[in-house]
């Protein structure tokens, strides 16, 4: 669909303005609601929607997400088609006094279960997964619900790649929405760098297009302020030309954690910012669809890429081919090919999970990690990895959003399927445990797209634009119609 054609979309010119709220006054580029668009206050929600309520035989599926874990009890579940319907039901939760709770694929749905969602319609946009590429200007045209897999694929025909997730289903609005960080992120960025617009319901119902001209405090917040000011329908981001990439995993036995893990935990703050990788400890189940390397057994398992020329990629993973991995694929390979290589699970799936954000790695953190997960441990964990940060991610970008850096050098997750209540309980300890090891070398903060629980979401943010975050929510949204998994307040009244 033709967002432009089938819908009209306001784009007044952006002003600075000053609001006040309470004792506050709040002045900066930030941009009213446009009031100019078509009015549906009145307008009953169209039976064309599909509308599911407790009691309803399709409520149970309806509210089932990708992590099939969280249960949550939302007044109701909506399904939306198109930017239109999106708009008329935030018009109609308006007008009967709910709140509007947007999800895509429900990865991180988590945290939302802090919230009483009785009063909330949650809003599901897997109906909107329009992809389109203009390989003229190298970008792309992207509906809120659709998923990286079918970006990737859709790119990789014209030799452009994308800054996708590590999972071809991991859908694209709430990763960009939170930040976004794989393969090419030491040299390329945050994936919600290369955002350069996207259209928007408010919640007055009215559908804005946002820029850096445009609402641009509104854009500013939405990449990387999440869900928290107005559900996106639609995202164009620049891609990148790419025919090959340098990629692949490398695999070792779990009793080589110790010298692998260290070596690599030395190497990877200084590696140049073209090289991306992951350090995992696996230990994936014993199935088909499971590759034979790592299949049935606790390994050791390193995934990356390398930008640039092959000669120079072969440099950059020369250090990791000493460490004598008894797997080893990196080799040149279509861009399309990588949305597979963290091997994670597809479809929906239990799980439960914890991060946090570590300011350096040295031998007495690797000692903890591996405490945890290391040869003759016993965890639940199905993965415990730790991401290389730093590169471009380090640095501030010059013309980002909310969230246009990561503070910290290392990422940390654990994960553990959560298929019956006992697991549950015991995947959430192993995971808990395993982030409290090692917080004697967290940043405090998190990165919020990888924080399955709820967590203290200003501690995520510099002071400063925390405190922007929050007056644009006041502006935009002062009422808090929409529920993020992640909550920014409204400055108080």
């Amino acid at each position: 669909m033709n967002l432009h054609t089938a819908n009209t979309i306001h784009t007044p010119d952006t002003a600075t303005t000053t609001a006040t709220t309470g004792s506050a006054t709040l002045t900066g580029p930030v941009t009213p609601t446009d009031t100019t668009s078509t009015d549906t206050t009145h307008r009953p929600l169209p039976q064309r929607i599909p509308i599911h309520h407790p009691g309803d035989p399709s409520y149970e599926d309806a509210r089932c997400l990708w992590n099939t874990a969280v249960d949550l009890e939302p007044a109701a579940v909506a399904e939306p088609s198109t930017p239109l319907q999106v708009s008329e039901i935030v018009t109609a939760a308006r007008r009967q006094g709910l709140r509007v709770a947007p999800v895509s694929t429900g990865h991180n749905a988590g945290p939302l279960t802090q919230h009483d969602l009785s009063d909330t319609i949650l809003v599901k946009l897997s109906g909107l997964t329009d992809v389109h590429i203009d390989p003229s200007t190298a970008t792309a045209r992207v509906q809120g619900g659709a998923l990286w897999g079918d970006v990737v694929e859709a790119a990789g025909q014209h030799g452009l790649a994308c800054l996708h997730g590590s999972s071809p289903d991991v859908g694209v609005g709430g990763y960009l929405l939170g930040g976004g960080i794989f393969l090419y992120a030491r040299r390329l960025g945050m994936a919600t760098n290369s955002v350069t617009a996207m259209e928007v319901v408010l919640a007055d119902g009215s559908l804005v297009r946002v820029d850096r001209t445009r609402h641009c405090s509104l854009f500013w917040a939405l990449r990387g302020g999440g869900g928290n000011f107005g559900i996106v329908t639609a995202f164009e981001f620049s891609l990148y030309p790419l025919e090959t990439v340098y990629a692949g995993m490398m695999v070792w036995d779990i009793e080589e954690a110790d010298r692998v893990v260290r070596a690599w935990a030395r190497w990877a703050p200084s590696a140049p910012d073209e090289i991306t990788t992951s350090m995992r400890i696996l230990h994936l189940p014993d199935a088909p669809e499971v590759p034979a390397p790592v299949r049935g057994r606790p390994v050791v398992c390193l995934d990356g890429a390398v930008l640039g020329p092959e000669a120079a990629a072969r440099d950059a993973v020369a250090p990791l081919r000493a460490l004598r991995p008894e797997v080893d694929t990196f080799a040149s390979v279509p861009p399309a090919s990588l949305s597979r290589l963290h091997m994670d699970p597809e479809g929906p799936t239990p799980v439960v999970g914890d991060s946090a954000l570590l300011g350096r790695l040295p031998d007495s953190a690797v000692d903890a990690f591996l405490a945890q997960v290391g040869p003759g441990t016993d965890h639940s964990l199905l993965t415990a990895e730790l991401r290389q940060l730093g590169g471009a991610l380090s640095r501030r970008h010059p013309d980002g959003g909310a969230m246009s850096r990561m503070h910290g050098a290392f990422m940390l997750f654990g994960a553990a399927i959560a298929d019956t209540p006992e697991n549950r309980a015991r995947g959430h300890a192993d995971a808990t445990a395993l982030t409290r090891a090692l917080k004697p070398w967290s940043t405090g903060g998190h990165y919020l797209n990888f924080a399955e629980s709820p967590v203290d979401v200003e501690c995520s943010f510099p002071e400063r634009d925390w405190l922007t975050l929050t007056r644009v929510k006041t502006v935009y949204d002062p009422d808090d119609v929409f529920v993020a998994n992640h909550p920014v307040p409204p400055v108080p009244a």
